[in-house]
């Protein structure tokens, strides 16, 4: 198994899939680390559709823009927020926090306050807000990944509403990205990347 360094490392974006079918455990074990992700006030907003069947694969391929790369992934799985109820999830675990740890009451307060402020927001409004919860659990899914040799690759750019209406969904749900995931068919070589120095202000 690698170490978080090694696989931190060693992914990549991967667009070529050899076609063998991902083992519903190692599967089980994607979703168990998006599972175990960190979320603002423990809100755990995110869900995951998986699909294997070829036909919906083309259908999210074509709604990305027909990146066809994507419907030949055994897998893919569509990441996604689910708003409904998001600020009464804030304010309790809001609550929760000043039940297990030494927080000063007026961060509670705030929090409490934010997630008041978050209650008459539209759902355009709020999904970006939750979204980036659920890309730390995504990114759980990518580096988990490697452990089972298999590769990902994040796709934002999607027309959300063509998922929308793929899977019969409502504005509750928000779609954040999709994710097809296979056994690499190609080795990319590491992309540049920007100096420590040029990072650090």
């Amino acid at each position: 198994m690698l170490t978080t360094k090694e696989a931190i490392e060693k992914r990549r974006s991967i667009r070529k899939f050899k076609p063998d079918v991902i083992p519903q455990e190692a599967l089980g074990e994607l979703i168990e680390a998006a599972r175990l992700a960190p979320s603002g006030s423990n809100t755990q907003p995110w869900r995951f559709k998986i699909v294997n069947d070829q036909e919906t694969k083309n259908k999210l391929a074509e709604a990305a823009y027909n990146q066809k790369f994507i419907a030949t992934a055994p897998t893919v799985l569509v990441c996604c927020a689910s708003l409904k109820e998001y600020a009464d999830s804030m304010a309790r675990g809001a609550k929760d926090l000043g039940k297990t740890m030494a927080i000063e009451p007026h961060i509670l307060k705030t929090l409490e306050n934010r997630a008041d402020a978050l209650r008459p927001l539209t759902s355009a409004q709020l999904g970006p807000i939750v979204g980036f919860h659920v890309a730390i659990a995504i990114e759980h899914i990518v580096l988990r990944a490697l452990d089972f040799g298999l590769g990902t690759c994040w796709v934002k750019l999607v027309d959300t509403e063509k998922v929308h209406q793929l899977f019969g969904w409502d504005e509750n749900i928000s779609i954040v990205a999709l994710l097809p995931i296979g056994y690499p068919s190609e080795d990319p070589k590491p992309r540049k990347r920007k100096q420590l120095s040029e990072i650090i202000i």
